[in-house]
């Protein structure tokens, strides 16, 4: 499939109703915004690399100086809309059509319909993913596998859209020439669809934004949404975004994102497996931030629990809701220990989420619902948030954000067995287009292979110790590589693996290219995007 509007080119492979969604009018919308806003996202993207160069050279992160007005100010965001005002419990998931349905019959508050972390960026899951979205919003969608038959129920959950952040280009949709950035095609081509629909039904175009690393990229996306809203016809604040608090270096400028986004703005959510690859991340340079078994890493430690307590502060004394962390569990329907202790783990975190002042959280799977839904029930009872809590208590600075160090425990030999065989998995999975992947009784996605290809990469660059003495070098994750692959192919089977196009071969190479490369590789999307392409085309 190769078509041109203007200057727009597609060069991605055709696809059931693509010309739904591939319209002349839709294409045009994305190159204007690809014009308007392109220059701006590259020169922010460099100051990202500009920020790294200071780190590495021995700076820190700080709030900052220069907005200390905006901190210090009495001000708030506006209300949130009807649709948001009871978020206790969100389910995420990848834009297919199967999860579309189950996640908006899941009984939760909302479904985040997610075109980033959970969903490989095929051409086909892309444009598939807008086509599933606009059937759902008209209430039209169905979907027909193993002889079962899937359908909307009476009652739905909110939907909101994460488009992919703001280091993502779509390879497939080219404008005079250049990739567009994929955040740009996600939203423009969802909102020029749907805006309007959506609001004819009560509801209104409601996303997340990931990524983000500074006040000024959420600048960036509240001036899109004010284009956007201009383009379509929409009341200046129809668009509400809630923005996924998920890199350290947003975690100082959470006031100031909130600020941007105030006519835009549906609050801040916890992205805690993101926040803990990129405090690794930032601060890969630093000995002292070497962190132990990705495991010990919880959200109990000092630097998360800052993070999380400043964040609801934040937030509640914004008048923003702020949203909880991922709960990946996956409730077992067929080993009832392992159901116990899914439901323990889930029930502990969402109680401590609800007790800190959380106004709702996130959910994985639809049997978790119903779980986590108990536990805020526990708090707010009949309220629908508990914006009144202002935690004036929690007294968090720089020091107790940066506090890394103080995160106890070891590494072990199982824990970077554990990493290198999640992310090898992971990689495969993102490779046959399946960006949410069952893993050990998780659901997966880029997020926690992120995690643990970055420990690696932080283990060998500072030769770390295993907790039996070893030291932690290229050749030993390569000889543990071997073996993980082995069990891997033992546990799925031959057939399965090379049938399903598993990849093992390509998914290892990428896993150590992003692992064990001399210099830190900034997501390990970016390069298995390349392959990604030349084999989905």
């Amino acid at each position: 499939m190769s078509e041109r509007v203007q200057d727009v080119q597609i060069n991605g492979p055709g696809g059931e109703r693509f010309s739904e969604i591939l319209t002349a009018d839709a294409l045009e919308f994305v190159a204007r915004l690809h014009g308007a806003f392109d220059p701006v996202r590259r020169e922010l993207l460099a100051a990202r690399t500009e920020r790294q160069k200071e780190l590495d050279a021995g700076g820190t992160l700080d709030f900052l100086p220069d907005t200390k007005d905006v901190r210090e100010g009495d001000w708030k965001v506006a209300p949130e809309p009807d649709a948001l005002q009871d978020r206790r419990v969100e389910i995420t998931g990848p834009t297919s059509r199967k999860m579309v349905i189950n996640a908006l019959n899941s009984g939760a508050s909302g479904f985040m319909a997610d075109f980033e972390d959970s969903n490989s960026p095929t051409w086909s899951n892309m444009i598939g993913g807008q086509v599933n979205l606009a059937d759902a919003i008209r209430g039209t969608i169905e979907h027909d596998e193993n002889g079962k038959h899937y359908e909307l129920g009476e009652t739905v959950a909110t939907l909101l859209v994460r488009p992919r952040g703001w280091h993502l280009v779509e390879r497939h949709l080219l404008v005079g020439g250049e990739p567009v950035a994929g955040g740009l095609v996600d939203f423009g081509l969802y909102v020029l669809h749907n805006a309007r629909e959506l609001l004819a039904r009560g509801a209104a175009p409601y996303f997340y934004l990931p990524k983000l690393e500074s006040h000024r990229e959420a600048r960036l996306w509240n001036d899109v949404f004010s284009v956007a809203e201009d383009h379509v016809g929409l009341e200046r604040g129809t668009i509400r975004a809630t923005v996924l608090i998920e890199t350290l270096p947003a975690a100082f400028e959470m006031d100031e994102i909130l600020y941007e986004l105030r006519e835009h703005s549906a609050g801040l959510n916890a992205g805690r497996w993101d926040y803990i690859f990129s405090a690794i991340k930032r601060f890969r340079t630093r000995p002292e931030f070497v962190t132990p078994d990705r495991k010990q890493v919880t959200m109990t430690v000092p630097f998360m629990r800052a993070y999380t307590e400043l964040l609801v502060k934040t937030c509640h004394r914004r008048g923003a809701h702020a949203m909880g962390g991922m709960a990946a569990q996956i409730p077992s329907r067929t080993d009832a220990a392992a159901n116990e202790r899914a439901f323990a783990a889930l029930r502990e975190d969402k109680r401590r989420e609800a007790a800190d002042g959380f106004d709702g959280t996130w959910v994985a799977h639809p049997d978790s619902v119903a779980a986590a839904m108990e536990e805020f029930a526990a708090v707010l009872g009949d309220r629908p948030h508990q914006l009144e809590r202002r935690r004036d208590e929690v007294d968090v600075g720089a020091e107790q954000l940066l506090d890394v160090p103080a995160t106890e425990g070891d590494i072990t030999e199982d824990g970077l067995r554990s990493n290198i065989n999640v992310a090898i998995q992971y990689i495969s999975s993102w490779l046959r287009g399946n960006g949410a992947a069952a893993i050990h009784g998780m659901m997966e996605d880029a997020a926690t292979a992120e995690i643990a290809r970055a420990q690696i990469w932080q283990w060998v660059h500072h030769a770390a110790e295993l907790q039996d003495g070893r030291t932690i070098t290229r050749e030993l994750v390569r000889e543990l590589a071997s073996a993980e692959l082995e069990k891997i192919r033992q546990e799925i089977g031959d057939d399965e693996w090379f049938e399903n196009e598993g990849r093992p071969d390509l998914s290892r190479a990428i896993f150590e290219e992003v692992a064990l490369a001399q210099e830190f590789v900034e997501f390990l999307t970016l390069p298995a995007g390349e392959r990604l392409q030349e084999l989905s085309g």
